[in-house]
């Protein structure tokens, strides 16, 4: 089986296109009828489905595997319970998941960009439903201890009341500029004055 492709854009930290890739590949090999379960990438496949925040098609896939591969290969069990995690909404439970194993060199770069990438859907997350929030809560959202949650979220223009211990949550300006281009607004013109006459 040809995994260059696969192992390109693991190289270049394509990690968007890893799922993708996989699907295509498995297609490809089932298609020509190649018995591929056992050198299949599980646990990159698995991964990739979960950096593109597609639960279902990592739960499909899970549901898929061979009992034998899911029992002999630790790291495809280890990559499933981090989705796992996401299906149940178990925010803390990621993290654990995350660092809670020993990743291979291959899959260690996917499983540490998915981390950074998972933390800052979590501090967006938090933006958009909080104003504000304890420092134990948002640290439990984005895997820190507080000290580190402290200098993430004042580092994003949050601040603190030391009296409450609660962070008050900066909102990002909505930034929506509307130019209006004379051309446009010349043809719209022309329109309006057709359908008048």
């Amino acid at each position: 089986m040809d995994f260059s492709r696969l192992q390109e854009a693991l190289a270049s930290k394509s990690y968007a296109k890893v799922a993708t890739i996989c699907d295509g590949l498995m297609l490809q090999v089932a298609a020509e009828g190649v018995a591929f379960q056992d050198e299949w990438p599980y646990a990159i496949h698995l991964l990739g489905h979960i950096y593109a925040d597609d639960i279902n098609s990592a739960r499909f896939l899970w549901k898929s595997i061979p009992s034998a591969i899911k029992e002999a290969q630790q790291e495809v069990v280890a990559a499933w319970r981090i989705g796992q995690r996401l299906w149940t909404r178990d925010y803390a439970g990621v993290y654990e998941a995350i660092h809670g194993f020993s990743w291979n060199p291959e899959v260690q770069g996917l499983v540490a960009a998915f981390a950074v990438l998972y933390t800052k859907r979590m501090f967006q997350l938090l933006l958009s439903a909080y104003s504000t929030i304890s420092i134990q809560d948002t640290a439990l959202f984005l895997g820190m201890n507080e000290d580190d949650t402290m200098n993430y979220v004042v580092q994003q223009g949050w601040t603190l009341d030391p009296s409450s211990g609660m962070l008050t949550v900066k909102k990002q300006a909505v930034v929506s500029e509307q130019k209006l281009d004379p051309s446009k607004l010349q043809r719209l013109t022309e329109y309006v004055f057709l359908l008048e006459h």
